[in-house]
């Protein structure tokens, strides 16, 4: 069992409320306060991953894909209510974290969203997930393999649930783009540091 001593590393969850008119009906129909998950390397949000639509104005294709604060979908929207959830790992599960992220970049081909995965997500029907994920389950899969406990079957993760994550620490509530925009000013003033 690791110990909070031994936990140097997070990553992080995000969820968000875009205004898309698939959203608004996951949303209407779910009644969660957030219709999309994505997880970050970074709390920068500059590693961030989900599985959401490929082109901007089109919801399908959708498959893997890295996402961009202000741009595609979060570029549509001046105002995107968001959670941001810090989830600490050690050493060797970022390693992991990471591995699991360049594998799909690499063999991101072989990867798409499941629109019936929304149904069994709604209805809390396991599935066995392979190569079609939607945005929870995702996020849910890789802290399952990253080695984070969950609760139930990654495969039953909606948005909502990834809210309630027993190691998630809840270190940001309010606009997304604000955020974003905050915390890469801050690293632009970081001392860099010369190899002598």
């Amino acid at each position: 069992m690791n110990t909070a001593s031994e936990k140097k590393r997070s990553i992080y969850v995000l969820m968000t409320r875009t205004g898309t008119g698939p959203a608004r009906v996951i949303r209407l129909f779910s009644r969660m306060e957030y219709n999309h998950a994505s997880i970050s390397g970074d709390a920068a949000l500059n590693q961030l991953y989900s599985f959401c639509r490929n082109y901007t104005y089109v919801p399908f294709p959708a498959s893997f894909n890295k996402e961009f604060i202000g741009e595609g979908t979060f570029g549509k929207f001046p105002v995107i209510p968001c959670e941001i959830y810090e989830i600490p790992l050690t050493e060797e599960q970022y390693s992991h974290f990471q591995c699991m992220i360049d594998h799909f970049i690499t063999c991101r081909s072989l990867y798409s969203y499941s629109v019936i995965g929304l149904l069994r997500v709604k209805m809390q029907i396991e599935s066995e997930l392979r190569n079609k994920f939607v945005c929870s389950q995702f996020v849910a899969y890789v802290l399952e393999e990253c080695g984070v406990k969950l609760d139930k079957d990654s495969s039953l993760y909606s948005p909502d649930d990834l809210r309630y994550l027993p190691d998630a620490k809840l270190i940001y509530r309010g606009e997304l783009n604000r955020y974003y925009h905050e915390q890469n000013e801050k690293l632009s003033y970081m001392p860099m540091v010369s190899a002598v």
